[in-house]
């Protein structure tokens, strides 16, 4: 835990402000921690980590594009089943530095998992991922069905 740089007037000893103030600065150390997996953020109590997602729509496909700094394209999984695109994978550390005393390490390692409902089912043999210097891009056609020009309602009044 780092050491923090605000007066002592916030209370640090067993008083219950000082209790506060150690709380928020240990769960503020946690969050910076992981802030360093640029394109990711904490998934919850499990600790698993979610990519950031971007997610264009044409008339007729899909284009999820997901950060991934720091992980290999054979660590990553990709699948499609009941109309949810599911990413997955596991950014790995590999360390073998010898004689290093280290005093900070804040980039972050872990399993990751993101998955995204489409509102459509699309052919799984039509999906194209491509993987590119820490880039997922998934490209989803959406079936023939899902491909039609959108309808205006009339809106009637309630007289």
């Amino acid at each position: 835990m780092t050491r923090s740089m605000l007066p002592s007037l916030f209370g640090r000893g067993d008083e219950p402000i000082g209790s506060l103030f150690r709380e928020v600065e240990r769960v503020f150390d946690d969050f910076t921690r992981r802030a360093p997996f640029a394109g990711v953020v904490s998934g919850g109590a499990n600790g698993m980590l979610l990519p950031r997602i971007d997610v264009a729509e044409t008339a007729d496909a899909l284009d999820i594009t997901a950060e991934l700094p720091g992980v290999s394209e054979k660590d990553v999984e990709v699948s499609v089943a009941r109309g949810i695109l599911t990413i997955r994978g596991e950014k790995k550390v590999e360390r073998d530095e010898k004689g290093k005393d280290w005093q900070v390490i804040e980039r972050s390692h872990g399993s990751f998992q993101r998955s995204v409902q489409l509102g459509f089912d699309p052919d799984p043999a039509k999906v194209e991922a491509k993987f590119d210097k820490g880039v997922l891009t998934v490209h989803l056609p959406k079936p023939p069905e899902d491909v039609r020009a959108p309808r205006k309602i009339e809106i009637k009044s309630a007289a």
